[in-house]
Parts: structure tokens; C-alpha cells; sequence
């Protein structure tokens, strides 16, 4: 991959970024409803540094959600960017949480359709809104490449 830098292109490497480019990452986090809260707030799910490229977040229900809440994942100012506002009780047991629609096991897994440059270090949120969730537990997943030397994404 090459970078232009006024009029000039330069390769991005692994020695230029002195972190391995091109090779997806996975970064794993959890929120279980029940241990770590159901309350209506915005969490901080992963914590990224520099600039990364996200193909793909979603998130593999192990635990029916419980409760008249809804939930979504997003960034600072824009609370539903990653996965749409979904109704808490209709992400099950065995669903794939990708946008507002959860699809039962097997989910398909939408790649490339919905990739995002997250720059500067934005973290990423998790939304419960409404009157929130009682049960539940999510596994989330998130996809990316590390574009900057200090481009990272680390579950909270």
C-alpha cells in the first residue's frame, strides 16, 4: 500500500509503522448485563489509540438480554455509527449483533459493506438507552488494521 505525501508516494511497511500492516487484528471484548451493569449509560467498550481501519465489529450473544432497553455501539457523537440502535430483547442466545437486525446462528458476517476509519484515538462505546437491561452477556469482536505506529484497539 502507498501513501502520497505532496506529489510523492511512499510506501507503508511494517519498518515505516513499526507495527506489522496489513494483517488484520482482533481485538475481544465482553459486557455481561447482570456483572458489569444494565444501567441506561454510555460504557466504554474498546479504547483505541492512533488511527485504525475497522472492517467489521459485531458482537455473538451468549445470554438472551433482559429488559425494556435498547442497545447500540458508536463513537463519541455519533452513539449508533458502528452498530445500529437495536431493541435489547431481540438480540438471543446465539444471535449475531451486527446492525439493527440480529440474525440466529449461523449469522453472516457482512464484510467490507461496513468498514470505518476510526482516527486519533476515539474510543469505542457501548449505548444502553431507554430503561435498561437486566440479563444478558455479548461477546464483541472487532476486526482492524493499525494504520499509524501507535494504531491499537484494546477491550476495556
Amino acid at each position: 500500500m502507498a501513501q502520497t505525501l505532496n506529489g510523492y508516494s511512499k510506501w507503508i511497511t511494517r519498518e515505516s509503522l513499526g507495527v506489522s500492516v496489513g494483517i488484520f487484528r482482533a481485538a475481544i471484548g465482553n459486557w455481561n448485563f447482570t456483572d458489569d451493569t444494565g444501567a441506561a449509560a454510555v460504557y466504554p467498550l474498546f479504547r483505541a489509540t492512533g488511527d485504525v481501519y475497522i472492517q467489521q465489529i459485531y458482537g455473538a450473544c451468549k445470554v438472551d438480554l433482559a429488559g425494556a432497553g435498547t442497545v447500540e455501539v458508536g463513537i463519541a457523537g455519533n452513539t449508533a455509527a458502528l452498530i445500529a440502535q437495536t431493541t435489547g430483547t431481540d438480540i438471543n442466545q446465539y444471535t449475531l449483533w451486527q446492525d439493527a437486525t440480529p440474525e440466529v446462528n449461523p449469522g453472516l458476517i457482512i464484510l467490507l459493506a461496513r468498514s470505518w476509519l476510526l482516527m486519533n484515538g476515539a474510543d469505542i462505546n457501548l449505548v444502553i438507552g431507554g430503561a435498561g437491561l437486566t440479563a444478558g452477556d455479548i461477546d464483541f469482536y472487532c476486526n482492524y488494521i493499525p494504520l499509524s505506529s501507535d494504531g491499537a484497539l484494546t477491550a476495556y
